[in-house]
């Protein structure tokens, strides 16, 4: 897929097929998120593969809003630290890891759907984080259920011209 076509086929994606994702493609998806930009190259992020079932479903828990987790071929727990080094900007670059990895993965017709976390304690105990290090966000990974990735013709966004200022607002 060329990169404008994984930029407007990616959409989120919340109910998955039984199919695993191949190892190498699931690698390919986290090396894409370990490859992106950061603030001063701080690279903050680790990230915890999980794909064993019964985990997913109680990684599920950690937010109300992540139920697709506990059905999803792997879900991707983005770790940052507890204490930003000074000058890191950890959201702004767990972001645009984010984006790397459901670009990659939409390149692989592999969807995706992130999900904030609220309980800290039971996501710590799940992925076994050490103390100074926090789980951002989960992205559930799996092929779509209902319809496969393909450009979307009439996305649900704002008018570009509405958006887009040249020069000043």
């Amino acid at each position: 897929m060329e990169l404008w076509d994984a930029l407007t086929s990616r959409r989120n994606v919340r109910t998955y097929d039984d199919r695993p994702i191949p190892g190498d493609d699931l690698d390919r998806i986290l090396d894409a998120a370990r490859r992106a930009p950061s603030s001063r190259n701080t690279q903050p992020w680790d990230f915890v593969v999980v794909t064993e079932r019964d985990r997913l479903r109680r990684l599920a828990q950690v937010w109300q809003g992540a139920g697709h987790v506990a059905t999803s071929a792997a879900t991707v727990a983005l770790v940052g630290p507890v204490t930003p080094g000074e000058g890191e900007r950890v959201e702004y670059d767990l972001g645009q890891a984010t984006m790397c990895l459901m670009l990659a993965a939409t390149d692989l017709g592999v969807g995706s759907a992130h999900a904030a976390v609220g309980d800290q304690a039971l996501a710590r105990e799940l992925l076994g984080l050490p103390q100074d290090r926090y789980c951002a966000y989960l992205v559930a990974l799996g092929y779509p259920a209902d319809r496969p990735l393909k450009p979307i013709r009439h996305p649900n966004r704002r008018p570009f011209d509405e958006v887009v200022h040249r020069e000043q607002w």
